[in-house]
């Protein structure tokens, strides 16, 4: 291994103690998981009834003890210990207390005096969402929470998609087009993780978190046997991290998070044919992913009939917080989402239709991304007359004339269809779970000399 993939950052280390291993640490919150309040059982007992010190100590994702009680109208010392690999802060309602520790670091802080019940957290967004908090219970007080911190921490501050609004001037779709397979067979690519202000809806921004810039990620494209080395640089502000479904690697090495302006080189062999999903696994998982660090990668099977064309449709969700701000992750715990997208913008092959020929060819790759919500991919008006599914053929042509309306993934399953249009029109495409096209799973083959205006505008 090179230096650059050694190093002292494997959370692994200190994410997985008293959970069970490489699943709860891709979820990211699943030291949450056993409580409704998302605090750690192992800390329920309050701490030190009475006193005025305390260790603390702060992990990926928990804060141990999650409840002290202090006595009214005192000053209280925090002894706090960051033992994660992430970089943490603590603060009295998000406001005031202790800047960012990184990992080993430790710091005193005084909090208090107080007069009513109160909570301290780590600000790092969907930190608290996921677990690290802790409630402080002032004896002798009034028992209560910040009244008006409370309803400003209840209030709905989300964006919303107006399903009428059209995109601004000058708005061009992205390119559904599979580019060839990469020339070669070892692909050397670079990989930013950054944070940046984006569109996602006529009118809605958030702050995304991206590979390149681009939600979904670059879409890459090899064949059996081809190595990708990817070297993945932290311009962010936070911990970030990537993991490709269709390598085998250590979890601990390859797919450890790196720190703001780190770097790290992941590098595999793709010895298997599909659709693979690729994204950030930093704790808490769902969140990085939920909020734009997600991609596909294509490996061509051996064996591939020629078509005239090839697209790429990567499904995920939208969990919308403030307007410019990242996703909310208390909807992505609960999976409420806001809109169901095609990659990566509400009813964005509505606003930018897919022209095509009738009579042709087409192979239409398909990854659901999720991070939640499954897909029943289908075209309206038209028959898929291959299906190929998590490395397999469910469907070819031959003499029993087989024919398939959907193609059914789970999160992080992917495939392709292959189809023809008969005659020039609109074809829409869904997922056809129907509760889904009216949140933006909805998009439009334009075939032939077809009149489009009314859906785009123009």
């Amino acid at each position: 291994m090179s230096e650059e993939r050694k190093g002292d950052g494997w959370w692994v280390v200190t994410f997985v103690v008293g959970v069970l291993g490489l699943i709860m640490g891709v979820v990211g919150i699943a030291m949450a998981s056993g409580r409704s309040d998302g605090i750690a059982a192992s800390a329920d007992a309050p701490a030190a009834t009475g006193a005025v010190d305390f260790d603390v100590t702060l992990a990926d994702i928990s804060v141990t003890p999650s409840l002290i009680e202090v006595p009214a109208g005192k000053v209280v010392t925090l002894h706090v210990t960051n033992t994660g690999t992430l970089a943490h802060d603590f603060k009295v309602m998000g406001m005031n207390g202790l800047g960012a520790l990184k990992t080993g670091e430790s710091a005193d802080v005084q909090i208090g005096p107080f007069t009513a019940d109160t909570e301290v957290w780590c600000t790092v967004a969907g930190h608290k969402e996921a677990g690290m908090k802790m409630a402080v219970h002032v004896l002798g007080g009034t028992g209560a929470v910040d009244a008006a911190s409370a309803a400003t921490a209840a209030a709905d501050v989300s964006a919303k998609i107006d399903g009428t609004a059209m995109p601004p001037e000058g708005w061009t779709g992205r390119d559904p087009k599979l580019g060839p397979t990469l020339p070669g067979t070892v692909h050397e690519i670079a990989f930013d993780a950054v944070e940046t202000t984006m569109e996602v809806a006529p009118g809605v921004t958030q702050q995304m978190w991206s590979f390149n810039g681009q939600v979904p990620g670059p879409t890459l494209h090899g064949k059996v046997g081809d190595t990708f080395r990817i070297t993945l640089t932290n311009k962010g502000s936070m911990g970030h991290s990537i993991d490709f479904h269709a390598s085998k690697v250590a979890w601990s090495d390859e797919m450890r998070t790196i720190q703001p302006g780190e770097s790290l080189v992941y590098e595999f062999q793709a010895e298997y044919a599909g659709a693979f999903m690729y994204h950030c696994g930093t704790a808490p998982a769902l969140h990085h992913i939920g909020n734009g660090m997600y991609g596909a990668i294509i490996v061509d099977p051996p064996v591939l009939a020629p078509v005239d064309q090839e697209f790429v449709v990567i499904q995920s969700e939208l969990y919308l917080g403030a307007q410019g701000a990242p996703g909310d992750l208390t909807k992505m715990m609960n999976e409420q989402f806001d809109a169901v997208v095609f990659n990566g913008y509400f009813a964005q092959y509505k606003f930018a239709p897919i022209h095509v020929v009738a009579g042709q060819r087409y192979r239409l790759w398909v990854v659901d991304d999720g991070p939640n919500e499954n897909s029943a991919f289908h075209i309206v008006g038209t028959i898929f007359d291959t299906v190929f599914k998590e490395g397999a053929y469910l469907l070819q042509p031959d003499a029993s004339h087989g024919g398939s309306q959907v193609l059914d993934l789970q999160p992080a399953q992917g495939g392709f269809v292959e189809f023809s249009f008969a005659e020039d029109g609109l074809y829409p495409f869904v997922t056809h779970k129907f509760a889904n096209p009216g949140k933006g799973a909805l998009g439009f083959f334009a075939v032939g000399n077809v009149d489009t205006s009314k859906l785009t505008g123009h």
